[in-house]
């Protein structure tokens, strides 16, 4: 039986769930250094989500201010075994909501153009006709009204 779990991470053995989902289901996966992929804002003040299956972490998402009014979540990963689970869905719910209860009221996802529709489903809007192609994959700027 699954037993999934949503943690606000804020504790570094709560952290090191997210690096080991971002590692495994990213880094490895598209041959991303760890220099490219932990960058500025993975500090310990961070905030993440970390979904775990039985205490082993699964999927997460960061959380970072980009204004008074407006929080990003990025870095929205699930373990390849775990897709198609809703644990994508369950993981942005559970960072609108913390991010909600800070006094946000926007959110702003850079979304991979793969997962557009995704994040559509979740009632964010691409404002931009613009894709950023300057990383590793083609982004484009959406976001959502609390």
């Amino acid at each position: 039986m699954t037993e999934f779990q949503v943690i606000r991470a804020t504790e570094t053995y709560q952290q090191a769930g997210a690096y080991y989902v971002r590692i495994q289901a990213m880094a490895r996966k598209y041959n991303i250094g760890l220099r490219e992929e932990f960058d500025e804002y993975d500090t310990p003040q961070t905030k993440y989500i970390v979904v775990t299956d039985s205490g082993f972490p699964v999927a997460t998402c960061r959380i970072l201010k980009r204004s008074d009014e407006t929080a990003e979540i990025g870095r929205v990963v699930v373990l390849e075994d775990y897709r198609g689970k809703g644990l994508g869905k369950l993981v942005m719910e559970s960072a609108e909501q913390w991010i909600a209860e800070l006094g946000f009221k926007t959110v702003v996802v850079e979304s991979r153009d793969v997962a557009v529709g995704f994040y559509g489903k979740l009632g964010y809007l691409c404002d931009s006709s613009e894709p950023d192609d300057s990383g590793t994959f083609t982004c484009l700027h959406m976001e959502k009204h609390l």
